[in-house]
């Protein structure tokens, strides 16, 4: 929604302000700037609540788990 100037302004000051144990591996921002995916990594699912809170006035998250494809193939087997 326009949002992303006040995001990178917050980032530069504040970080990402993520909770212990909470792991940023990498983003990828979609050229608009409309959107930005980011792979984090956590044993604690509630971990991203508190993280989500220092943005969720600026963004809208959709929180999806994954597994590694190695992981995904071992619960095939």
């Amino acid at each position: 929604d326009g949002s992303a100037s006040a995001v990178y302004q917050r980032y530069r000051e504040h970080g990402r302000m993520m909770p212990e144990g909470l792991e940023y591996v990498d983003s990828w921002v979609e050229p608009d700037f409309s959107r930005c995916f980011q792979l984090m990594r956590c044993d604690d699912p509630a971990l991203f609540q508190q993280w989500t809170a220092h943005w969720q006035d600026l963004v809208e998250f959709e929180i999806i788990p994954v597994v590694t494809s190695m992981q995904a193939a071992e619960m095939q087997s």
